[in-house]
């Protein structure tokens, strides 16, 4: 039947709600077999322990509603549960066009800002179908299911006001393509790892100093990245080779980098990063962790010293996008399921060329300009941007201990 030929159907909601326990779903459906109704939508929530549990039958053949009712009365307070029965017309509501999944992460998530993304919400046309959590630790992530509204304007309402709000939000279409992401690409310096590799080799160089200054006048916009990255290696002019491995034993990861990459592995994502910094480092991180793909500047090395130079092709901004594609045509991935990680300007490109771009403790002006926003020192939390649970996060762990 169509929706129109339905809206006048009679229908009866059942609602159970108490303690949870084992059962108590299978208890419900015995009751009403008994009176050969059919279902036609159920809905289950748990919180703290208390279940509400909804129904939605057909009315049992004529004269026996009243028989249905006391029956499944009964049985709820056999079961020390309450039960609600309202008889109505039809199915829910039609959802309306525009489907999107609204991803809010709090470290706190509070009453306030919670109240706030609701609100902008309704303001932007939508309807809030379904509310789910997916983690509750190291920060509370919850997914919104909307619908009635588009994503992009949707996005734009949120996402512009997610630091006012106090929270990160991630806005994406829903449908079988948001689990169908399966290449994931991430910077390197301050994004997969806390340091910035030029800094940990100028510091066994003795040249912080002059690094730093090289580096503020590319921020000031006086030099180019290709500039600033010529100039700045040409320090280390001289260095002794065996400071590649001193780098890469200084180098530390972000915190949850590793549970990122280990669960997306699980999940049959592929993995890589991109890096405005040396492959004597990143081919080492592919190696540690498991990456699928792994390109940077390649620092020359003769006759056992640094010669201050790089070799072969530059990963610049453009670079890092034009390599995001490449990733992904050999991943066999289209571009639209792919996911861009970064903190800086110089992965704008590659972050608004991936289908969710994601600024991870960014400078504002990334922060501005990406998809979405993650604002706390945790890498894994990508993960729920994704839709993967906590638990699965957990479940990936106990596995690779197996």
């Amino acid at each position: 039947m169509s929706a129109s030929q339905t809206s006048d159907v009679p229908t009866l909601l059942v609602k159970i709600f108490g303690k949870d326990r084992p059962g108590i779903t299978a208890g419900l459906f015995d009751t009403l077999a008994a009176y050969s109704v059919d279902v036609v939508d159920i809905e289950q929530v748990v919180t703290r322990g208390r279940m509400v549990l909804c129904a939605l039958v057909t009315p049992p053949p004529a004269g026996l509603e009243g028989d249905l009712r006391a029956t499944v009365h009964s049985w709820a307070e056999s079961m020390k549960m309450q039960a609600e029965i309202i008889s109505g017309l039809g199915d829910n509501r039609p959802r309306g066009l525009g489907r999107s999944l609204v991803t809010v992460l709090g470290h706190p998530l509070t009453a306030e800002s919670t109240a706030a993304i609701a609100a902008r919400i309704t303001r932007a046309g939508g309807n809030i179908d379904r509310i789910f959590r997916l983690a509750k630790y190291p920060v509370t992530a919850v997914e919104f299911a909307v619908s009635g509204v588009e994503t992009e304007p949707l996005r734009t309402a949120l996402v512009t006001d997610a630091a006012m709000f106090g929270v990160d939000v991630a806005v994406v279409a829903a449908g079988l393509h948001r689990r169908a992401q399966r290449l994931v690409v991430m910077d390197v310096d301050s994004t997969l790892i806390q340091d910035e590799v030029i800094e940990l080799f100028a510091a066994h160089a003795s040249c912080e100093d002059e690094v730093a200054e090289v580096t503020a006048a590319a921020m000031r916009g006086e030099l180019d990245f290709e500039q600033s990255l010529h100039a700045r290696v040409a320090l280390l002019k001289g260095l002794d080779a065996s400071v590649v491995d001193k780098v890469r034993s200084e180098v530390r990861l972000t915190p949850g980098a590793r549970t990122l990459i280990r669960t997306l592995k699980r999940l049959g994502y592929q993995v890589g990063v991109v890096s405005g910094g040396f492959t004597q480092v990143t081919d080492d991180l592919k190696d540690r962790l498991g990456l699928d793909f792994a390109q940077a500047n390649t620092l020359e090395i003769v006759d056992g010293r640094l010669t201050g130079k790089v070799t072969g092709e530059i990963v610049d901004r453009a670079g890092k996008a034009r390599l995001l594609r490449r990733f992904a045509a050999e991943a066999g991935v289209p571009l639209a399921q792919t996911v861009a990680i970064g903190d800086g300007a110089n992965d704008l490109d590659m972050l608004n060329a991936a289908g969710l771009g994601v600024a991870f403790n960014a400078k504002p002006v990334v922060r501005k300009a990406a998809h979405t926003a993650v604002n706390v020192p945790f890498l894994d939390t990508v993960l729920y941007l994704l839709g993967v649970t906590r638990e699965e996060v957990e479940a990936a762990d106990t596995h690779d201990e197996d």
